[in-house]
């Protein structure tokens, strides 16, 4: 049953999945905008604004947190001065989705993804 489960399960074992979107945000940092489907962008989204709203708090609890999930201290001091430079004063909706198509192999729904 699904009754009280919120996450999305994408398919995988609880470690791939964790993996996979602590890969995709490092990729959403690093270059500020990916390509991926929608129910992996959907996921992603709930993630990444949970770790600027983290990096907004500006403590060494929360970067070391943050450093735990995406493994790479440029990224995280990126996330830091950009935290603090552009959504000081916005109160959420760090990302935005785009809607880019389909897939031609299997028919999947590409979104683009970027920070705003």
């Amino acid at each position: 049953m699904q009754h009280r489960n919120y996450t999305r399960t994408l398919g995988r074992k609880t470690a791939h999945r964790l993996s996979m979107l602590h890969n995709l945000a490092l990729s959403l940092f690093t270059h500020r905008k990916i390509q991926t489907t929608h129910v992996r962008a959907l996921e992603l989204t709930r993630y990444a604004e949970k770790l600027v709203t983290l990096a907004k708090r500006e403590d060494l609890q929360s970067k070391r947190r943050i450093f735990t999930d995406l493994r790479n201290k440029d990224i995280v001091r990126q996330l830091f001065d950009l935290a603090k430079a552009q959504y000081s004063t916005r109160n959420g909706g760090y990302t935005r989705i785009i809607k880019m198509g389909y897939r031609k192999g299997d028919g999947a729904p590409l979104v683009l993804v970027e920070l705003v």
